[in-house]
Order: structure tokens, then C-alpha cells, then sequence
């Protein structure tokens, strides 16, 4: 007569290993044994839990077959069915090609679940001291030591795929979760927060165009390179004090842009400026084309200003915190800056124009000037207030 089971799952270390494993028994009440992948015994509980999860909601088989699928497989899936328009930007799906074209050159054939953190850490390693290829008509040349952002960007690019192996259950775990990234990335993920006076002193050495660009992308979040510098004259209308933004990152992007009067002014000036042409930024060099980029001009205006380098994105982060700071809700400014979270946008799909209008009427253009720090939570009668970062 067999034993009766007494437990319906449990976690142990092989002799010499210090990873845990757990075993547990399938809905055919077969006896499974598999390695956690860590040493941490809340983690590797957790991974059993998910376990256990999957069997019940008869999902294990799909966890199980991520076992058998090889890392270059799943990176062709990905690139077809998550990386490609209208799911993702075109210029995101080129770095994520970019990106997998050196990562399939470590990983291709390693199975998906054998990938683990220190694999990925070796990888990263590995990268920071090659050398950037470039190729010309003799062939490929050796230029400088490989830029630690290049090689972050491949270990974002990699989280997210595996991020979507774990939603899709063919793992239970990201394995970049436990990575550390080996080098110092300056800058990275912390987006510069633009004072009112530090604004004003960086309008006064900007030349006029690029004085329109900062007080349009700060007071309506415009996404500058994608909505902003191809704009055409004929999606302003300023007498009803919109923008129309026919083409975006998201699909949430197309859409009405309600304008405050420190944005319509900035848009009037930037029209005397624009001269016959259809575009609002016309380009220098190409009388039919737009401008394509700020980047000189953004550096030397700093300079001159005598204010540190940041991006000139930042402004639209900025333009979110202003907003937050004005007591404006962390849902409404999300939709505000038209991101592409779903959940969000269903929920808050009927704020109207109008809605819109009210909103920007609490822009707080005095956001930390008083000294004020972000992150705060206080009450109704308290200084404080949070900080919604843009992405």
C-alpha cells in the first residue's frame, strides 16, 4: 500500500549545491523535480508557489515546454509578435534588432530556462570590453571601447523578452532580476527636473525657435522628436487653442493636445518664424523637410547658459511634474501625456477636452523652487507632493 502524501510540494539543496530545488507532483500526480535558480529560500518558496499555481490553473504544461525552448526561438518569436508596429515603435523594434543581433551570439542555442543571471552577467562583462565595429569600404574598423549605456540597452532589451516568457509562462522567473549591472552608468533612468527660474535662464541664450520648442513641450508634454519637429502648420488651431498629433509612439498618442496660453503664444511665434513652408520647424538644409534634430543647438545653449547637460527630453518630464506638483491626479496626468497603458487609458477614456482644460489649469510652473522635496505624501494642509515621471 503506498504511502499517503503529506505535503503537496517542498524545497532542498543537493549535496555541493547551494541552489535550492523543489519537487512536486503534476495533475497526474507525478513526482517533479526542478532547480529554482537561486539561492534564496523566499524566492525559490515563491517559485514553487507559482508552481503549484500553474498546475492548478493546468498552465504547467506551457511553464514546462519553456524548458525545451532555445533562446534563439523564442528571440524570432518576440521580434515577430511583441517588437514589431503597431505593438512597438519602429525605431524601438531597430534597437531591439540591434540589440538581439549581439545577445543570439551568447544565448542562441541555450535553452530559454537555462539562462541564468550569471550567464547574463559574464555576457555584460564580455561586452564592456569589446570594441565598436564600424564597417567601411575595407572592411570593418576597430573604433573605442564599447559605451556602458550601448551594453545596458542590450540588458533592457533582454529583461523585457524574458519579461514576456514569464507572462506567457514559459518561465517563472526572470533571470535579469538578479543581475547587477557591472559598470557605472551616469545619467541613466534619472530625468533632470527643469525649475521655473533655471527655465527662464536657458530661454534667455536659446536662440527663438528653440525658446518656442521648451515652453511648448513644457506646458503640453509633446513628444519632441515624434510629434513635435514634424508638426505641420495645419494641425494648429489656435483659436480653439488645440493641437492635433496625427502620428505618435502609442496609439494613445493620436490625439487633441488642449494648449495653455503660455503654449499658444510659444506656437504663434514659432509660425512667424516658419516662413511659407508646410512645417512648423522648418529644416536648414532641406527646404522641403523638417528639422531632424536639436541636439547641437540644445548643448551650446546650455553651455552658454552655464547650466549642466541634460537631455532635452527631460522637458516633458518636466512639463508631467509640474502637473503633479499642481495636485492634478497621477491617472489624469498619465493620460495627459497620452502613454500607452491600457488599463489607464480605459478607465480614464472619457475625459473630455474640457476635463483637459481644468487640468492645466493647476500647472505648477513654481515646482521645487521653494526647496520643496519630490516624493513627499502629505496631506490636504501639507507642502509636500509626488513626482510622475514621463517616458
Amino acid at each position: 500500500m503506498a504511502r499517503p502524501i503529506k505535503h503537496d510540494g517542498g524545497l532542498y539543496k543537493r549535496t555541493g549545491s547551494k541552489i535550492w530545488w523543489m519537487r512536486y507532483r503534476d495533475k497526474s500526480g507525478n513526482r517533479q523535480r526542478e532547480s529554482t535558480l537561486t539561492e534564496d529560500w523566499g524566492e525559490a518558496q515563491k517559485c514553487l508557489r507559482e508552481r503549484l499555481q500553474a498546475r492548478d490553473n493546468n498552465t504547467l504544461p506551457a511553464l514546462r515546454r519553456g524548458q525545451d525552448l532555445q533562446f534563439g526561438e523564442w528571440a524570432d518569436f518576440y521580434l515577430e509578435n511583441f517588437s514589431k508596429p503597431p505593438f512597438r515603435a519602429e525605431k524601438t523594434h531597430a534597437v531591439n534588432q540591434r540589440a538581439l543581433k549581439h545577445l543570439r551570439k551568447a544565448f542562441e542555442t541555450i535553452k530559454l530556462a537555462d539562462v541564468t543571471a550569471d550567464d547574463i552577467e559574464m555576457y555584460l562583462r564580455r561586452r564592456l570590453k569589446q570594441r565598436a565595429l564600424v564597417k567601411s569600404k575595407h572592411g570593418f574598423l576597430e573604433k573605442q571601447v564599447l559605451k556602458a549605456t550601448t551594453v545596458h540597452q542590450e540588458l533592457r532589451v533582454l529583461r523585457r523578452m524574458l519579461n514576456v516568457a514569464v507572462r506567457k509562462k514559459f518561465l517563472f522567473a526572470n533571470p535579469c532580476a538578479g543581475v547587477e549591472f557591472p559598470a557605472r552608468v551616469d545619467g541613466l533612468f534619472r530625468p533632470h527636473y527643469v525649475s521655473w527660474s533655471e527655465q527662464q535662464k536657458i530661454e534667455l541664450h536659446a536662440p527663438d525657435y528653440l525658446r518656442n520648442v521648451i515652453r511648448i513641450v513644457t506646458e503640453t508634454g509633446l513628444r519632441i522628436y515624434k510629434e513635435l519637429t514634424p508638426m505641420k502648420k495645419d494641425q494648429l488651431d489656435l483659436d480653439n487653442g488645440t493641437v492635433w498629433i496625427p502620428d505618435s509612439k502609442t496609439p494613445n498618442g493620436v490625439a487633441e493636445v488642449p494648449l495653455t496660453e503660455i503654449a499658444a503664444d510659444a506656437f504663434r511665434r514659432q509660425l512667424a518664424l516658419a516662413g511659407p513652408g508646410e512645417y512648423l520647424f522648418p529644416s536648414d538644409v532641406n527646404p522641403d523637410g523638417h528639422h531632424k534634430t536639436f541636439k547641437t543647438t540644445w548643448h551650446a545653449t546650455l553651455r552658454r547658459a552655464g547650466v549642466r547637460y541634460f537631455r532635452i527630453y527631460d522637458l516633458r518630464s518636466t512639463y508631467a511634474t509640474r502637473l503633479s506638483a499642481g495636485g492634478v491626479a497621477d491617472e489624469w496626468v498619465t493620460q495627459l501625456l497620452r502613454q500607452g497603458d491600457a488599463k489607464v487609458f480605459k478607465k480614464y477614456s472619457q475625459m473630455k477636452l474640457q476635463m483637459k482644460r481644468e487640468a492645466l489649469a493647476k500647472l505648477n510652473r513654481q515646482a521645487n523652487e521653494s526647496g520643496l522635496s519630490f516624493g513627499t505624501a502629505q496631506g490636504p494642509s501639507g507642502p509636500g507632493f509626488g513626482t510622475v515621471l514621463a517616458q
